[in-house]
């Protein structure tokens, strides 16, 4: 079996809450790795940086359409989220932020997330191996 073909198995195994769990780590991985980077413009920051802000768009956008089941407030938080995640993306680029509140925000959504009932036991124990900053969320 290929790689490919067990990433496709295992993704139509997951619930939407393990899936969105999952991009969130994976994202946030990369913003962590770009962190270490001193150059708010290298290529792999911008890269990292994009990626985050396109999900959370997405997220908004689905928050904006009809057929969102999620609370109002829930929704309205999400999109709330994702303009402030665009300001301040834009500001780290600038070199007037830094990327920890993104990788914060991020790690709250997940433990979220993994607080469902659906969320696999390995990932509530460990958000996906992302290294902590040391702030409180």
């Amino acid at each position: 079996m290929s790689y490919q073909a067990y990433q496709n198995a295992h993704s139509s195994a997951e619930s939407p809450k393990q899936t969105e769990y999952r991009l969130f780590a994976q994202v946030t991985r990369a913003l962590v790795e770009a962190q270490e980077t001193e150059n708010n413009l290298d290529p792999r920051v911008i890269k990292a940086l994009d990626w985050n802000r396109s999900i959370w768009s997405h997220f908004s956008t689905d928050c904006g359409t009809d057929g969102n089941q999620l609370p109002d407030e829930t929704r309205a938080a999400i999109i709330s989220l994702d303009i402030w995640v665009s300001k301040h993306t834009t500001k780290i680029m600038r070199g007037e932020a830094e990327i920890d509140d993104l990788i914060d925000i991020n790690r709250t959504i997940m433990e979220g997330l993994s607080a469902s009932n659906d969320a696999p036991k390995s990932q509530e124990s460990n958000v996906e191996g992302i290294p902590e900053t040391g702030k409180t969320i």
